[in-house]
């Protein structure tokens, strides 16, 4: 069974779409209220033509959706839910979590711990939080 992350922005959705592309890789579709084809009907009235309307970044197995809230009503992912990403290594883990936390908050460093080779947890300048782990070497 797989669980997939989606993400609700206020506005911002591409840029941290984006942003997530150049830390993890992968191919990024961005659909925006513009791209709405005539017979699918107008968007909902007041929101701007660039806003994502659903967006989805593939990397092999691994997928991460999102979209802008055409309400205005998100600011960013709930409370008390954090995007978990396994590391294949400490040299990888410490890439990744350095650039998801550049511009954002550090909440525990990357560090080893009774569980894995290195955990740490932020929350990026898009407010998503994450928490990165290490696979562990005995599995």
């Amino acid at each position: 069974m797989v669980f997939t992350p989606y993400l609700h922005f206020s506005g911002n959705c591409r840029a941290a779409l984006d942003r997530y592309q150049e830390i993890f890789g992968g191919e990024l579709v961005v659909l925006t209220f513009g791209d709405l084809p005539a017979d699918a009907g107008p968007p909902p009235p007041g929101v701007p033509a660039e806003t994502v309307m659903h967006a989805a970044l593939t990397n092999g197995d691994q997928l991460l959706m999102g979209s802008d809230d055409p309400g205005g009503e998100s600011h960013g992912p709930a409370e008390h839910h954090h995007v978990s990403w396994n590391a294949p290594d400490m040299g990888e883990a410490k890439r990744v979590f350095d650039a998801l936390a550049d511009g954002g908050e550090v909440q525990q460093p990357l560090t080893e711990t009774f569980f894995s080779p290195g955990f740490g947890m932020c929350v990026d300048r898009f407010g998503t939080p994450w928490m990165i782990v290490v696979d562990s070497p005995t599995g």
